[in-house]
């Protein structure tokens, strides 16, 4: 499941096979509460949040050529899902590739 805003690309995602709901920012809706549990379960600030972060750590590299930046994503998720810094990353990224 893809949860986004109403960017018009993003349309294109059920056709790729993804399921996909979105909030409507241009109408002041910004998270949508679907089945009355009282959690908002479509909104995209998580994603925002992620991309913020990966803005952030980008910027020293001032510039990052197209055929490298997928390893520079796959870095900062595992970074970002590992959850871990310093000394304990680099045990968690070893102990990924011993698997």
């Amino acid at each position: 499941m893809v949860y986004t805003d109403e960017y018009g690309i993003y349309a294109r995602l059920t056709e790729w096979g993804y399921e996909h709901k979105s909030v409507n920012h241009g109408a002041g809706e910004y998270a949508r509460d679907e089945d009355g549990d009282g959690f908002h379960e479509v909104h995209v600030n998580t994603m925002e949040g992620f991309w913020s972060l990966l803005r952030g750590w980008l910027r020293p590299h001032r510039g990052i050529s197209q055929e490298k930046l997928p390893f520079y994503l796959g870095f900062f998720e595992f970074v970002h899902n590992a959850g871990k810094r310093g000394k304990a990353l680099l045990h968690s990224l070893v102990e990924l590739l011993v698997k």
